[in-house]
């Protein structure tokens, strides 16, 4: 790890997570939680497998990350966020936020993950009517090439104020949203209407209108 040889604290927090693909694996372990290396490898698509090894290694040795042997029936080396690794979560959702505007256009091979719904999602939804009814949005994401890993469905659920993301189905969605993740965040992000997101492919089962609820005031 090379250091920027600075006494300032932006110079030394860049110092331990500035490398490429390092906050990326911190995302990863606040979004999933323990992970296997192989779940690691499978939501960090293009990162190579000894890349993986030294920077976790890396953030272990700045203590960010702890590894653990657990016990059978898992039987395997899990990797999880210490007190301060789990700390940059406010960093990473400031970060997630600013990078929305760069959205818009995917490049064609952006890879995706379901899982990655989880911050733009809960960064701009926001409910604005905490009394109301539970509701329950579910995403499924679709590409012309979809992996199981891209194409996993997602939840969004919405009780007493608060709105959180989980992969999985719903038992009894109140909205569905089946198409490419460009499309499903752009009308949960009220970038596009109902009818423009349709138009251009997506599939809408439910009323939207219960979107007004989450979106921002425009």
């Amino acid at each position: 790890m090379r250091s920027y040889g600075q006494y300032c604290s932006v110079a030394k927090a860049l110092d331990a997570v500035g490398d490429r693909w390092t906050l990326l694996i911190v995302r990863e372990l606040l979004l999933q939680g323990p992970c296997r290396y192989t779940d690691l490898r499978n939501g960090l698509p293009g990162i190579a497998t000894n890349l993986l090894a030294d920077r976790l290694h890396e953030l272990e040795a700045a203590g960010l990350v702890r590894r653990e042997e657990a016990a059978p029936p898992v039987a395997t080396t899990l990797f999880s966020l210490t007190e301060a690794g789990a700390a940059l979560e406010p960093s990473l959702e400031a970060l997630g936020a600013w990078g929305i505007r760069y959205m818009a256009e995917p490049a064609d091979d952006d890879e995706f993950r379901s899982h990655w719904f989880t911050f733009p999602v809960e960064l701009f939804l926001h409910d604005s009517a905490p009394d109301g009814p539970p509701l329950a949005i579910e995403l499924r994401p679709a590409s012309p090439a979809a992996s199981r890993a891209s194409s996993r469905p997602a939840v969004v659920e919405v009780s007493g104020g608060e709105v959180r993301t989980r992969l999985g189905s719903a038992a009894s969605p109140d909205l569905i949203l089946d198409g490419s993740p460009r499309l499903i965040l752009g009308l949960l992000g009220a970038y596009l209407t109902p009818a423009d997101a349709e138009a251009l492919g997506l599939s809408v089962t439910g009323d939207p209108a219960i979107l007004r609820r989450l979106q921002p005031a425009s």
